[in-house]
């Protein structure tokens, strides 16, 4: 698998904005054109341009088939930026340029029974989701973890559309509302599949409690939107075979930052190993995965490396940039 941003890019007009809670607000977009943007699965999302060096991922949140995305993005202070610029720019009629659809979360429709976990602004995918199963008569549940109400995005739709299959946690709520992802396993019935998508030391938590109530890694499924990296190391060569250029990546630096600065050019968008358009294929050399993007298996594969925040396990890497 190799990953980049979409080739296909759209250009999009907001044709509705809401401010869901303080600091979540709901986007909708249209093509410019007038015509129907690209189908997408459950579980996609798309890139938001905002310019050369501001590309964000934003999981799409509305049924598919709709014709439009609808994004909900929050207004994060510790964001390095993308997310405080849309919210002060995109007012309804701005435009802007997205990329097509792509899925690395996909749906498993023949699952026995889904759960759907979302933390936070992490709700956006699994709403998706959510009325994919409801459309496919599937069994399936919807829980949404957040810290209050007030701070909880799309309430009034969600009780609308999913009734007794929403199940809502709230920090402020007390202990008796938290949820308890080990015992959720423990009582689905057998072949069921896990999603969850939120802050990463949830997901962390939800995917360990999940393989301790015995589900097998192939049923647990997640996305993460930021992670902490550590890209520090000591130092190694890289050979950017396609540019014809060797780089010396030193202790606190990443592979990304050092070929840059020799002037090859790398995509990237997130820094922080969880989106995948910096994925480039490696041709020699063992990797040190720090990715929170590739798969166990792709890893041991070590055919592919995050140039944003991984290193080299061997004194040289070549790769395919």
């Amino acid at each position: 698998m190799t990953s980049s941003i979409n080739e296909t890019l759209i250009r999009a007009t907001v044709t509705r904005r809401e401010n869901q809670t303080d600091d979540i607000a709901l986007f909708v977009l249209s093509a410019v054109d007038g015509s129907a943007l690209p189908p997408f699965q459950a579980g996609a999302h798309i890139d938001v341009i905002l310019d050369d060096d501001t590309i964000r991922q934003y999981s799409l949140s509305n049924a598919p088939g709709e014709g439009v995305y609808r994004l909900g993005i929050l207004n994060d202070p510790n964001s390095r930026g993308g997310s405080k610029r849309i919210h002060a720019e995109l007012e309804t009629g701005a435009e802007l340029t997205i990329s097509a659809p792509r899925n690395h979360f996909p749906l498993e429709m023949e699952a026995a029974h889904s759960l759907l976990i979302g933390g936070g602004i992490g709700i956006t995918p699994m709403i998706a989701m959510a009325y994919a199963l409801k459309a496919a008569g599937r069994s399936f549940e919807l829980h949404y973890c957040s810290r209050s109400e007030s701070k909880a995005a799309f309430l009034a739709e969600l009780k609308r559309e999913f009734g007794e299959q929403l199940v809502l946690h709230f920090d402020d709520a007390g202990d008796a509302a938290r949820i308890d992802p080990k015992a959720l396993c423990q009582d689905a019935v057998q072949g069921s599949h896990v999603y969850v998508c939120g802050p990463g030391g949830f997901m962390d938590w939800v995917i360990e409690q999940s393989k301790a109530a015995g589900l097998p890694d192939a049923q647990i499924h997640f996305e993460y939107f930021s992670a902490e990296v550590d890209i520090s190391g000591e130092a190694f060569e890289v050979f950017a075979e396609t540019s014809g250029v060797t780089v010396q990546v030193g202790p606190n630096e990443s592979i990304a930052t050092a070929l840059k600065a020799a002037g090859v050019k790398v995509q990237m968008s997130c820094e922080e190993g969880v989106c995948g358009t910096c994925i480039c294929d490696v041709l020699e050399g063992t990797p040190d995965h720090r990715d929170h993007f590739l798969t166990e298996e792709e890893k041991e594969d070590n055919d592919q490396i995050a140039l944003c925040c991984s290193r080299a396990k061997s004194a040289r890497l070549v790769i395919d940039i």
